[in-house]
């Protein structure tokens, strides 16, 4: 997909405002994550299945180390 393609990026409001983020966007259901570092750098991009897996996964704590 076209890095163009997403321009309603957004970081959490839990960030703090601090450099190690990420940003999300959508267009066409369509997810994009990139880092708010490198904004012209690499984007991720998910289904919304996809999406609502690994949200769902954070939720329940998956992930905690």
């Amino acid at each position: 997909m076209d890095t163009n393609t997403f321009t309603d990026w957004r970081k959490s409001t839990r960030s703090g405002g601090g450099d190690n983020c990420v940003e999300v966007a959508t267009e066409n259901g369509t997810i994009g994550i990139r880092d708010s570092k490198d904004p012209t750098g690499p984007i991720l991009t998910f289904t919304r299945t996809e999406w609502a897996a690994f949200l769902a996964g954070v939720r329940s704590r998956s992930f905690d180390l």
